[in-house]
C-alpha cells in the first residue's frame, strides 16, 4: 500500500500546466504569423495583384495606364483564362496578352486561331522564342536582349512617332513580313513590330518590354503616349493574363502532371532545401568513432539513477522491460547466495534447485519460484508492484540466516 501510494509522485506523465508551458511560445509564435499574414492580405487585397496586372497599384503593376484609358472611354477588362480571351475577340476589341511564355504550344495555336480573322488587334508582351513564333508566325525572337532600355522609334508607324523614345529595349525581333513596322531598334533588330493581319483589318503588335504599362515608368519619355495609343486604338480593352492553373484549354491528348503547375523556382527551392537539410544531417552527425567516456561532473545517488530509470519505464509503458530488469537484478543477487556460478544465474535448470534447496519453506504466498523469477511480464502497474515486492521478499528470505 504505501509503495503504490508514493508512486504518483513519480510519474513523468507531463500536466496539462506543463504542457501548455512548454509549448505556448510555439503556438503563440505561430497565431502572430497567421494573423499577420491575413492583415497583409486584407490591407493589399483591394491594392496589389501582380505584375502587368492593370487592378494593381503596385510599381510593377499596369493600373496607372488603365486609369488612363477610362479617361479617353477605353473600359478594360480581366479575363484570366484562354476560354475568355479567345470569347472576347473582336473587330472593335484590344487583346493584350500579358505574359504569352506561360501559355502551352497548344494554347497559342488556339489563341492565334482565334484572333487571326478577329479584325481587332492583339498585344503581345515580350513572347520569347518560340513563343512568338505561334502567335505571330514569320516573327522571330533573337537570343540576345536589348543592351538599352530608351530607344528612338526610327520608323513609320505614326504612333511610334508621335511618342518619341520609350522603354522598349527588351526581347528584339525579326520578320519576314515585308509590310511590317519595324520600330525602336537595336543593333538593327527592332524591339516593338506591329504586323498587318492578311484580312479582317485587324494587327499584332509584338512588344519587346512591358517598361511602358508600368506605374513606375509610365510617366518616363514616352511610355504613356506609345502605351495609349497601342492599347486605346479600339473602345474595348481584354487584359489577358495567362494561368498555369488554367484547365479550360486543356484536352484528353495532353499530357500533364503536378510538375507542370509548378514554376521552376520551387523545384531549385525544393533542392536547396534537401541539401541544407542534408548539411545539417551531416553536422549533427559529425561525431565519428567510438564515444569516449567521460567522468560525470558531479556524483549521482544510486536511488536518483533508480528513480530516473523507473519514469522513463512508465513513460514509455515497459512493463516488460522493468520485469526483465527486476528479475534479472534479483537472480544476479541470488545466485551466489545459493552456491550457483553467476554465469548459470539466468538457467532456470541450475538456479532453481539449488534456491528450493536452501530455502526452509515457500516464499510469501507460496508463489511458484520459476513463475517468479522467470514468469511472464505483469500485466498492469499494480502487478508489477507486486512482482518487485516479492522478489524483495524472496532475496530477504534467502539472506536470513
Amino acid at each position: 500500500m504505501t509503495t503504490e501510494a508514493t508512486l504518483p509522485s513519480t510519474s513523468a506523465s507531463p500536466t496539462a500546466r506543463q504542457v501548455w508551458t512548454r509549448t505556448r511560445g510555439i503556438v503563440l509564435a505561430v497565431l502572430l504569423l497567421l494573423a499577420g499574414a491575413v492583415a497583409i492580405a486584407v490591407i493589399r487585397s483591394d491594392a496589389r495583384h501582380g505584375e502587368l496586372d492593370p487592378r494593381s497599384a503596385d510599381p510593377r503593376g499596369s493600373r496607372a495606364v488603365a486609369e488612363l484609358l477610362a479617361d479617353r472611354g477605353v473600359t478594360t477588362r480581366v479575363v484570366t483564362t484562354l476560354g475568355e480571351a479567345r470569347a472576347a475577340t473582336g473587330r472593335d476589341t484590344t487583346l493584350l496578352v500579358a505574359v504569352p511564355d506561360l501559355l502551352t504550344p497548344r494554347r497559342q495555336n488556339e489563341l492565334r486561331s482565334a484572333t487571326a480573322g478577329s479584325g481587332g488587334r492583339t498585344v503581345l508582351v515580350a513572347p520569347g522564342s518560340p513563343s512568338v513564333e505561334r502567335l505571330a508566325p514569320g516573327v522571330t525572337a533573337d537570343p540576345a536582349t536589348s543592351l538599352d532600355s530608351t530607344l528612338s522609334p526610327r520608323c513609320e508607324l505614326p504612333a511610334a512617332r508621335r511618342a518619341g523614345t520609350a522603354d522598349t529595349g527588351g526581347v528584339r525581333y525579326t520578320t519576314t513580313h515585308l509590310d511590317a513596322d519595324a520600330c525602336y531598334p537595336s543593333q538593327r533588330l527592332a524591339t516593338l513590330l506591329r504586323l498587318p493581319h492578311a484580312s479582317g483589318g485587324g494587327d499584332t503588335v509584338v512588344l519587346g518590354a512591358p517598361g511602358i504599362l508600368l506605374n513606375d515608368r509610365l510617366d518616363e519619355h514616352g511610355n504613356a503616349s506609345l502605351a495609349l495609343q497601342l492599347l486605346g486604338s479600339r473602345p474595348h480593352l481584354v487584359w489577358y493574363l495567362p494561368s498555369p492553373s488554367d484547365s479550360s484549354a486543356l484536352s484528353p491528348d495532353d499530357e500533364r502532371d503536378i510538375f507542370d503547375l509548378l514554376p521552376p523556382g520551387w523545384l531549385w527551392g525544393t533542392l536547396q532545401l534537401f541539401i541544407a537539410a542534408a548539411l545539417a544531417a551531416l553536422w549533427r552527425a559529425r561525431r565519428l568513432g567510438p564515444l569516449v567516456p567521460e567522468k560525470l561532473p558531479v556524483a549521482i545517488r544510486a536511488s536518483e539513477t533508480v528513480e530516473g530509470r523507473a519514469r522513463l519505464y512508465r513513460a514509455a509503458d515497459a512493463r516488460d522491460r522493468a520485469a526483465a530488469a527486476l528479475r534479472s537484478a534479483t537472480r544476479t543477487r541470488l545466485a551466489p547466495l545459493v552456491g550457483t556460478p553467476v554465469s548459470q544465474a539466468h538457467a532456470p535448470e541450475a538456479l532453481l534447485p539449488a534456491l528450493s534447496a536452501h530455502l526452509r519453506g515457500e516464499p510469501g504466498d507460496g508463489q511458484d519460484l520459476h513463475t517468479l523469477l522467470f514468469g511472464p511480464p505483469p500485466s498492469d502497474d499494480t502487478a508489477l508492484i507486486t512482482l518487485a515486492d516479492r522478489l524483495d521478499a524472496l532475496e530477504s528470505e534467502v539472506r536470513r540466516p
